[in-house]
């Protein structure tokens, strides 16, 4: 990312990133240690998992380790930094579609994460000029 119109950008993924990984964070400790913070055990039903143990131990490497190399990689200035913000965003995606898809549960707060990881990826897209540019341009064949 270059340029003084790429500051927003890199501005925006520092904030998205911070963001999915405190809540990665949070929510690993409060399944881990707050027993579920008060998400019924029924939930549950169906998955893998019989307490919410795993899923937040989970949750804090799988979702939070990707989130804290995209930052270390943001603040370190690295070029593969877009990238790795548009990676931990699919994670974050992803795990929000297979959390839905497992507990046949839906939270709002499911889709704030989606919607705040679907934003990662998008500014990431951005921030690696790789959105086509007019949107609608067409090739001559």
């Amino acid at each position: 990312m270059r340029g003084s119109g790429h500051r927003l950008l890199r501005f925006l993924l520092n904030v998205s990133a911070w963001f999915n990984l405190l809540s990665a964070m949070v929510g690993a400790v409060g399944l881990v240690v707050f027993e579920g913070m008060g998400i019924p055990a029924r939930w549950l039903n169906g998955t893998p998992f019989d307490s919410f143990l795993w899923p937040g131990l989970l949750l804090g490497v799988v979702v939070g380790g990707p989130q804290a190399l995209a930052l270390f990689a943001l603040c370190g200035h690295f070029r593969l930094a877009p990238g790795m913000s548009v990676a931990a965003g699919l994670v974050m995606m992803t795990w929000i579609f297979a959390e839905i898809a497992m507990m046949l549960v839906w939270s709002p707060l499911h889709g704030v994460f989606f919607a705040s990881g679907l934003a990662q990826v998008v500014v990431g897209v951005l921030a690696l000029d790789a959105w086509p540019s007019p949107l609608l341009a067409r090739d001559r064949l």
